[in-house]
């Protein structure tokens, strides 16, 4: 082969080089997708006797592994609501026929939308004898059961899943006012779309419905199914009369029941995955693990003799059982700060979920419509937070002197000219006192995730100033009974109501009184304020009624009218995802306003630092940048290594499976709901490295052995050199997360090494292997857990138990084919680069060495 031919093909192998190292690797396979294929279900209307509904389409876009949750539904081609005409009416229903409820099935009839420019009948399950041609079944007056010998219009009756049918038409008995669910008038928008969040039920919240409850049992038991209604209606009566260009009659009406849409519903079963005659282990924690752990437990029980339970509670309160654990204590813990001591204390803490706060909203506006995007900064929220608006403390109550202390103040947050400037188009909603919306919803429970609340808003000048007492660049002022409260330079772990403000009501001679925490009060937890805000509701109560049992007044509701909906507040993102929420954008560190996505939530767990437990990530809402969501948070399974040793295997299948296959996102059991980012690989692998510690326990005595599971020690224990083990993450001897001494790396099985990567300990003695993931070898990193340890690098590879990635794998096989091309290339250009540049240069008086020592110097 000629010179020229072998630098020829040496150029080709350093350009095929380059390629590869540029050639983007392919990506791992996605997580699965929120809603299940083919679960979407799209209806076409139909034409009527005086509507024609055949140009709208109605879309479900989730029909399958339904639960208590926020449904989304969308339409296009309606006629646009204008004056009461032109609306759809959405409704919930059980029934087992194939074909479709009975409207007596159906929940519907309880929403007071009197204040609508609608008909008198639009709403209710009330019809009018005669007005519709084709109804047969409740077309003649009825007996009036309140006044005897008297007649009354028909009605239809709703019948529930197990119970007596109602007796006239504003029967309570099963639902009411206060908690039913129906849409009774869906606007379209002028562009002929709409949409709406449906709040749907299952059979925990409207057992008269029964739907999710379980139809069979052990493993073959699913979910009782049910159905969505949606009744579209026009602008003409069954009897073709237009009264004031606008319908009057009710959706069961026979003529306007015949032009439902009607889509099933496939609700997982309601009730305790897990078998009963198990043995228990009892898991407690941060409601930020509720809606992941519900997921998983149906796996973490099929097929074992163990069944896991879970009672949400605050984290302060997890950690002190852990602490002080006793007899029937919760044997793991969620929770977001760690466990005081860490790993010198006993405790190991496993990364479980990606997720975050959000402040949550669902707002219809006047002139505005549906509100899909809202802007929220650190002084906004302070303001909400210390209840310094005068409305959200006190309506607007005729010879009443405004509140003294909140004086000058905007009288809402719609009315603050820093809201109006980061949200303009709030300008053109009314701005009457009906239009204001009540105070922002937070949970009762102390937490954690308060203080990263708290954290996120003194992280900015502006807000921290605010709540010292500076106004604003407008002239609001905090309001002042949170002065002692020192909010601006403490760390809170709740959200005190401290206005201790009362409002007089009078009826008649009576009167009753109420205060900030009835005007804004508290939800119980992050899930009860996503359901409060999906109704439009914050559950507020300043209105005064009779009340028949005391003889006195009572304090109640206003009423929640479709169309004037607007309520919002602090919820774990979860919940959020769960019923339908929209989420504020949020400003970081770099004033960039954010929203909370699965891209912003990795960003921000990237930059994440130690909390005062090494491995484990502080919430820090001050480091954000970039596109990094402010209000994320990493919620950890935290267990002590002082439990016996069947506890200790249980507990870590838990933590194994929540970094594995609990890391798959979607909607049926055992995956990761949406609210949540799959974890990346550094916290996977840190997971599985405390679920080794975990099951291996206590560490040895300092100068013992290691055991046959990996047998490190921790906590500056010094260790033997270990034996080669035969289980996957085995072989390491002695490696401490707090200066521990150096153990002896070697391992047959995969897996093996000193460390995988976690909590920043030392490094293992091994030598850098060159064989790919899963070979023996000291990886950097702490714990001294068996994970994977291939060529000493800290935090690269996964645990044994999580397996490889394909792109793992790939990119390990392109680096060493990249070397092999580099070297062929050079050796290809070199060699008769050698070969020629000896040949000009060499005289027969030069020596060999002469010639390589000019080579050399021409080289360098």
């Amino acid at each position: 082969m000629t010179p020229r031919r072998i630098r020829a093909d040496g150029l080709g192998a350093l350009l095929a080089a380059l390629l590869l190292a540029l050639l983007p690797l392919p990506q791992d396979p996605p997580a699965a997708a929120a809603e299940p294929a083919g679960s979407a279900v799209t209806l076409r209307g139909s034409k009527g006797p005086h509507d024609d509904f055949t140009g709208l389409e109605v879309t479900v876009h989730q029909t399958k592994n339904l639960r208590g949750q926020g449904l989304r539904v969308t339409w296009k081609g309606g006629r646009p609501t204008s004056q009461g005409t032109n609306f759809l009416q959405i409704m919930q229903c059980w029934g087992d026929d194939p074909a479709g409820p009975r409207r007596e099935q159906c929940q519907f009839g309880a929403t007071s939308i009197s204040a609508l420019a609608v008909g008198v009948d639009i709403g209710s399950r009330r019809l009018v004898a005669g007005q519709d041609p084709l109804e047969k079944q409740y077309a003649e007056d009825i007996p009036d059961p309140e006044y005897p010998g008297q007649k009354t219009s028909p009605f239809v009756p709703f019948t529930p899943v197990s119970g007596p049918p109602t007796k006239k038409v504003t029967d309570w008995t099963y639902f009411s006012p206060g908690d039913t669910n129906e849409e009774p008038y869906a606007v379209t928008q002028p562009d002929g779309t709409g949409e709406v969040g449906f709040h749907l039920q299952s059979t925990r919240e409207a057992p008269h419905l029964g739907c999710g409850a379980p139809v069979g049992t052990g493993a073959k038991a699913r979910g009782r199914g049910c159905w969505l209604v949606v009744v579209p209606r026009g602008s003409f009566d069954p009897d073709g009369t237009q009264n004031n260009h606008k319908p009057q009659s009710s959706p069961f009406s026979q003529t306007n029941w015949n032009q439902r849409l009607v889509f099933p519903l496939d609700f997982l079963p309601v009730g305790d995955p897990c078998p009963t005659d198990r043995e228990e282990r009892r898991i407690t924690g941060s409601e930020l693990a509720t809606e992941a752990v519900t997921s998983w437990q149906s796996a973490l029980c099929a097929g074992d003799s163990t069944r896991f339970t879970f009672s949400q509670r605050g984290e302060e309160l997890a950690r002190s059982g852990l602490l002080h654990p006793t007899s029937t204590s919760p044997g793991l813990a969620f929770t977001v700060e760690p466990v005081p001591g860490g790993e010198k204390a006993g405790f190991v803490h496993a990364p479980v979920a990606v997720t975050g706060l959000t402040v949550g909203f669902f707002w219809e506006a006047d002139r505005i419509g549906l509100v899909k995007d809202l802007r929220l900064n650190q002084r906004l929220l302070a303001k909400l937070l210390t209840l310094s608006y005068p409305y959200d403390v006190r309506v607007g109550v005729a010879g009443l002197e405004p509140l003294a202390h909140l004086k000058g103040n905007p009288v809402s947050i719609i009315r603050d000219p820093e809201f109006l400037a980061l949200n303009p188009k709030f300008a053109e909603a009314p701005q009457g006192e009906m239009n204001y919306p009540g105070g922002i919803l937070l949970s009762a429970e102390r937490s954690d995730t308060a203080r990263v609340v708290w954290d996120y808003v003194r992280s900015d000048p502006a807000a921290r100033e605010f709540l010292d007492g500076k106004p604003d660049p407008w002239g609001m002022k905090v309001n002042s009974s949170y002065a002692e409260l020192d909010v601006a330079g403490t760390s809170l772990y709740e959200f005190p109501k401290a206005d201790p403000s009362e409002t007089p009501l009078t009826v008649g001679e009576k009167t009753i009184a109420y205060g900030a925490l009835d005007r804004s009060p508290y939800a119980n937890d992050f899930h009860d304020a996503a359901r409060w805000i999906r109704r439009g509701s914050h559950n507020s109560k300043f209105e005064a009624e009779d009340d028949t049992a005391t003889g006195g007044l009572k304090l109640k509701a206003a009423p929640v009218v479709p169309g004037s909906r607007r309520a919002y507040g602090i919820v774990d993102l979860a919940s959020a995802a769960r019923y339908g929420l929209e989420a504020a954008a949020l400003p970081n560190a770099d004033g960039r306003f954010v929203l909370p996505t699965r891209a912003s939530l990795t960003e921000a767990v990237g930059q994440l630092a130690d909390s005062s437990v090494p491995g484990v990530l502080a919430a820090d809402p001050a480091r954000a940048r970039k596109g990094a969501y402010p209000l994320t948070v990493v919620t950890y399974a935290a267990a002590s290594t002082a439990l016996p040793d069947a506890a200790r295997r249980d507990y870590a299948r838990v933590m194994r499976y929540a970094a594995g296959p609990g890391q798959r996102q979607g909607l049926a059991p055992g995956e990761l709901p949406p609210g949540y980012a799959p974890m990346p690989a550094a916290l996977r692998q840190r997971a599985a490295a405390a679920a080794d510690r975990l099951e291996r326990g206590a560490p040895p005595r300092p100068g013992g052995t290691a055991g046959t599971a990996g047998g490190t020690g921790t906590s500056g224990g010094t260790g033997g050199p270990g034996t080669t083990g035969t289980a996957p993450g085995s072989g390491a001897g002695g490696t401490g997360t707090d200066g521990g001494a150096t153990g002896d790396g070697s391992g047959t099985a995969s897996g093996s090494g000193t460390a995988s990567g976690a909590d920043g300990g030392t490094s293992g003695s091994g030598a850098p292997s060159s064989a790919p993931p899963g070979g023996s070898g000291g990886a950097s990193g702490g714990g001294g857990a068996g994970g994977a340890g291939s060529g000493g690098a800290p935090g690269e590879q996964l645990a044994a138990s999580t397996g490889t990635t394909p792109s793992a794998v790939l990119g390990w096989i392109r680096w060493v084919l990249l070397a092999v091309l580099v070297a062929g290339g050079v050796a290809g250009i070199a060699g008769p680069a050698v070969l020629g540049f000896a040949g000009r240069r060499r005289t027969p008086a030069d020596s060999p060495r002469t010639g390589i020592r000019h080579l050399k110097k021409d080289w360098v």
